[in-house]
């Protein structure tokens, strides 16, 4: 953003100032939104160009009618240009302006936050993380401008202190920081406003249209689905037929755990491909023959079989369920091998990352045709450091395991991060708490295996080899759908009731 903003200034001419006046504006306008003039208004200010949005939006609100009161918390003699210009221009409207380090009485209709912007980088201290906790406090519907004061924008720590905001207005673009725990729940409702920032796209940009950073040493710019996307996800030639739609093998399912064999293949069916088969014990078989008959079964694990099996399928998902007994070694490791010769698509999910966790060694056999899905405890065991490390900045982990595996990663957390190895990010911004229940990953490494046959089968139909250079955007793709699936089951069912099976039967809602 500090690179965007910078362009749009020194190469095409737009003055800062009235980038500031167009970000102040879209504040202003979303408080209009939702009160009337005459509302009591209170805007906290810092010396920093987020302190002028805040005087400036005050200033727009107080020529509209509002009863608008400024308080600054920065010294004005550390006032940036910009904001001390605002801070002048306030001053002369007649609006009234305090400082020091006692608030102002209530109560106040709105409270405005525009202490710290995307720029903070270090912990909140001293009168400033005192005057925090007194504005959370405070009666009022809480507005923050650009980021609530005290987020970090790239990986939505809270530094030291933190502003709990019902609406965030952030200009040009969403920042990480509104996305990724715990920020994506302090800056509530979060509108981006288009204030005229122009995108300068100085790297390459992949067939898929991500932009993909040239130097792929740390990670670069971030997407996410939103729902006219899934269009990029369906879609089904009216001649196919159970082969064209493609074929999936589904290895899951230890002596017991018939379940998460069942709720993975049957969302890789539920996605669209034409055939699943599951690979199983064979104590499963009565079971999933009763629950799922449109799953072919095998429950033989001789090597012949293992052949016959991975050459009649498009793509592989390796794990849930499967217990970590040596038959289940045996299986993943030949399933491994065998999908890095052949280059065939693999989706790697629960016991098979802790397999793969458990012989570093089986790392060679990962490359661009495998993705790993991973929760913050599963990504511990494969890297070697500690869960809180890992949350700390979930977008570096998923970006420095992708890099140095070659691998696409499925970071799965409240806001699952999906990372290419070319450096592409994306960040999911569908589903909700309810899915943290027994079954939702089966569903998910079904979702994302199923999706990723698809796609294989329309690369081969358009004469390619393979899908592999869009397996990290079919990945979040299915994240995505998946966390739809969460949001209508919640709202049919509610969040402490929904269930794995909830998740199944809304697939069919958002494809086609």
């Amino acid at each position: 953003m500090k690179e965007l903003d910078q362009n749009t200034i020194r190469q095409h001419g737009i003055p800062s100032a009235v980038l500031m006046e167009r970000a102040s504006l879209a504040v202003a306008e979303e408080i209009r939104k939702r009160f009337s003039p005459g509302s009591r208004i209170l805007a906290v200010c810092g010396s920093g160009n987020n302190g002028g949005d805040g005087i400036a939006s005050a200033r727009i609100l107080h020529m509209w009618g509002y009863r608008v009161l400024i308080f600054l918390a920065g010294r004005i003699e550390k006032m940036t240009d910009e904001t001390g210009a605002q801070y002048r221009t306030a001053m002369s409207y007649g609006i009234p302006v305090l400082s020091g380090e006692d608030l102002p009485e209530g109560p106040f209709d709105v409270v405005i936050d525009a202490l710290f912007g995307v720029g903070l980088a270090r912990e909140i201290e001293g009168n400033y993380r005192e005057l925090i906790s007194r504005l959370n406090t405070m009666e009022g519907y809480k507005v923050s401008v650009d980021i609530p004061s005290g987020i970090h924008a790239d990986h939505g720590q809270v530094m030291g202190t933190a502003f709990k905001a019902d609406l965030t207005v952030t200009f040009a673009y969403r920042k990480r920081g509104h996305c990724l725990y715990p920020g994506r729940q302090l800056s509530g409702e979060v509108i981006v406003a288009d204030i005229g920032i122009y995108e300068k796209r100085n790297a390459g940009v992949s067939p898929d249209g991500a932009v993909v950073p040239q130097n792929a040493e740390a990670p670069g710019c971030c997407m996410h689905f939103q729902q006219d996307d899934l269009s990029l996800l369906s879609g089904r030639n009216e001649d196919g037929n159970k082969g064209t739609f493609g074929k999936i093998l589904v290895a899951a399912g230890s002596p017991g755990m018939c379940g998460a064999a069942y709720m993975s293949s049957r969302a890789a069916l539920l996605s669209g491909i034409g055939m699943v088969r599951i690979l199983t014990a064979e104590e499963n078989r009565i079971p999933l023959q009763t629950m799922f008959p449109e799953a072919m079964l095998t429950c033989s694990h001789e090597e012949a079989e293992l052949e016959r099996v991975f050459s009649w399928c498009d793509t592989v998902v390796l794990g849930p369920g499967l217990g970590t007994s040596t038959d289940s070694e045996n299986v993943c490791l030949w399933l491994l091998r065998n999908a890095r010769e052949s280059k065939k698509p693999l989706v790697i999910d629960a016991d098979g990352l802790n397999l793969l966790a458990a012989h570093p060694e089986w790392n060679d056999y990962l490359d661009t045709n495998v993705i790993l899905t991973p929760h913050v405890g599963e990504m511990s065991r494969l890297c070697g450091l500690p869960a809180g490390e890992l949350k700390a900045d979930l977008p570096a982990a998923a970006f420095n395991y992708a890099k140095s595996h070659g691998c696409t990663v499925v970071l799965k957390d409240a806001c699952t991060v999906i990372s290419a190895p070319d450096g592409r990010l994306w960040l999911n911004l569908s589903g909700n708490s309810g899915m943290a229940t027994a079954g939702s990953g089966d569903v998910l490494s079904g979702l994302i295996g199923g999706l990723v046959c698809l796609g294989q089968m329309k690369a081969v139909c358009r004469g390619a080899k393979s899908c592999n250079a869009n397996l990290p955007l079919l990945a979040a793709g299915a994240v995505y759908l998946h966390g739809l699936c969460g949001d209508r089951a919640a709202a049919e069912h509610g969040k402490s009731s929904m269930t794995a099976v909830s998740l199944l039967a809304e697939i069919g809602y958002f494809l086609e």
